[in-house]
């Protein structure tokens, strides 16, 4: 029985830690954002092909500073694509 109740503290504790990250995936790479609060909205994001003009339009992905990820990573794209 101590095993199921710890098993179980684990799960949420696990859980509860993935809520509090956007995990976002791009064309070539994957971040990790701190979200402001803990919440299901936007955990596992999708940023592939056009679909980051969509997210720089989510307030709670504005907030945790996505606009500033997806100019870091078009800046690495545009480097990489000019060498």
């Amino acid at each position: 029985m101590k095993k199921i109740i710890l098993m179980l503290v684990i799960a949420a504790a696990a859980g509860y830690g993935v809520l509090s990250y956007h995990f976002v995936l791009f064309d070539k790479t994957f971040k990790i954002i701190k979200k402001t609060g803990v919440r299901y909205e936007n955990t596992f994001v999708d940023a592939r092909g056009a679909k980051k003009l969509k997210l720089a339009l989510k307030p709670d992905l504005i907030a945790a500073g996505i606009n500033d990820v997806i100019a870091q990573v078009d800046g690495t794209i545009k480097k990489e694509v000019s060498q």
